[in-house]
């Protein structure tokens, strides 16, 4: 073992990822007895060119049972992997380091698996140790906050923070997206009657006011609201959320107490009570639920594709159902809507990189770069680090009203894209109650929709505030109930401008 980790000094890229890879081949065969069944993976295999450890039969199998059983040639390699990964963190250009990251991270869930089904308290302290120290070596936002000490180790803490069994909506929202949330909450509460704690979370007092969340608080009829400042859970050093938009939002799923998380955009709206999702199939089974966006543009951005095949050797069964993937659409998620549970290993060590992927330094080099903001983030970091998660059945559809084309063929249009449960019933869109939030001369202009279309060609407008359609499908016509939810929700949202938001 010291002759492989002797090889730090020898330049060549290849050369200390075979030294690492092998590392984690003896520490995790030492580690797992042979009643361990922890993986089906075969021994990982080294690619000099790209530098990615790759596995071309990993298939994660789930719970793992430890034999209490480490030797002290065990806890060396341990210590010795976890300072390999400390004395040699992937640095700038983060470009080609995504893959990388995930692998290492694999070693952290399986490390964090052990410990968790270890009744040796030697052992626990040992991969537990080992677990903190790494996580906060491959992820430094994890550090809390100048001034705030840890009980136990920053993953330790946070996991301990997670209220068992819960479930609830978590929305991020800031002084520019207020009106919606206000427009949501009340809806969630007041016409669809749900019950779910709502946890609003913001990136300090200049980017959500205290009179702004006095406002939030004062349409709440069903129960409170809870705050959380995102800036009291996370270093903000190497995050700059503040002013970070979209970012905020990975790290609010992270940090809510709810183990079940429904993290929704504050210009969401739901044709069906929130808690449908906790219900959903692709839920149960994977443990998290993602919506496809638009298929549009194939071929129209190699470069992206080009990455993502770099970085992702062995897509997953869900992967490769991927039309995106299979066929190089342009854009894969719609992260208006996630929902994940994080009593799961594998979905809670997604979410460190997702939430890596939008810190400033990787966002601003690369991931808001190749792709738009947060959207892709959530399946690739999933799919990095080997954790199951699953798609709605359909890419996205719209929900607005019927018209024609130039060839007399019927099409629906708006501006806004929609989505369907497991029974392809309309489930929720995303752009604002507003027929159209992306112009200031239609601030205060609402239009209940009556039709809508899904896996049907889509006609995008030249600009994001333009008009979209889709045309080739069948026509929809909205039910007397999605009807009066929306009609609903809009008497709702007028009310509440007059008295939260006059202006």
């Amino acid at each position: 073992m010291n002759s492989l980790l002797g090889l730090r000094g020898l330049r060549p890229a290849w050369i200390g990822i075979t030294a690492i890879a092998t590392v984690a081949v003896f520490s995790l065969f030492l580690l797992y007895s042979p009643q361990l069944k922890t993986t089906t993976s075969k021994v990982p295999t080294p690619d000099p060119v790209n530098h990615i450890v790759t596995d071309s039969t990993y298939v994660d199998v789930n719970p793992i049972t430890a034999n209490d059983c480490i030797t002290i040639t065990d806890a060396s390699l341990v210590n010795d992997l976890a300072q390999y990964f400390i004395d040699y963190p992937l640095q700038p250009p983060y470009k080609e380091h995504f893959g990388q990251l995930g692998q290492r991270s694999r070693v952290l869930r399986n490390w964090l698996a052990l410990a968790d089904q270890s009744e040796n308290p030697i052992i626990k302290s040992l991969l537990l140790n080992a677990t903190e120290r790494v996580a906060v070596s491959l992820y430094p936002f994890l550090e809390k906050p100048e001034g705030k000490a840890t009980s136990q180790g920053p993953v330790s803490d946070l996991r301990a923070s997670f209220e068992p069994g819960s479930a609830g909506i978590v929305i991020p929202t800031s002084n520019k997206t207020l009106r919606f949330a206000i427009h949501l909450i009340g809806a969630l509460r007041s016409v669809l009657n749900s019950t779910l704690p709502i946890q609003v979370v913001y990136a300090g007092d200049e980017d959500l006011s205290p009179d702004n969340r006095s406002r939030l608080s004062q349409i709440v009829e069903l129960g409170p609201l809870e705050f959380l400042d995102i800036l009291t859970i996370f270093d903000d050093t190497t995050l700059q959320l503040r002013t970070g938009g979209w970012a905020i939002k990975a790290f609010a799923a992270l940090a809510s107490k709810f183990e079940r998380v429904i993290l929704a955009d504050a210009d969401a709206v739901f044709f069906q009570p929130p808690e449908v999702l906790l219900d959903h199939e692709a839920f149960i089974r994977t443990g998290a639920l993602l919506f496809h966006d638009r298929l549009l543009w194939p071929g129209a951005f190699k470069e992206r594709h080009e990455w993502w095949e770099s970085q992702i050797r062995h897509p997953s069964p869900e992967l490769n159902k991927s039309l995106v993937w299979t066929e190089w659409y342009a854009e894969e998620g719609d992260s208006g809507l996630v929902v994940l549970d994080k009593s799961r290993l594998d979905i809670f060590i997604g979410l460190f990189h997702i939430c890596w992927q939008n810190s400033y330094a990787v966002r601003e080099e690369t991931t808001y770069k190749i792709t738009y903001g947060d959207k892709e983030t959530w399946w690739f970091g999933l799919e990095l680090v080997g954790a199951s998660y699953e798609f709605s059945g359909h890419y996205g559809g719209i929900v607005g009203w019927e018209d024609v084309d130039e060839k007399g063929k019927p099409k629906v249009c708006s501006f806004v894209i929609a989505h369907v449960d497991a029974k392809d019933r309309l489930l929720w869109y995303n752009g604002s109650l507003l027929k159209n939030k992306g112009k200031s001369e239609m601030a205060n202009e609402y239009e209940v929709p009556t039709n809508w279309m899904i896996d049907a060609e889509w006609q995008k407008g030249a600009a994001k505030q333009d008009m979209s359609c889709m045309v080739g499908g069948e026509v929809k016509n909205l039910t007397q109930y999605e009807l009066d939810v929306l009609q609903q929700s809009i008497e709702l949202a007028k009310k509440l401008d007059s008295t939260t938001h006059p202006s």
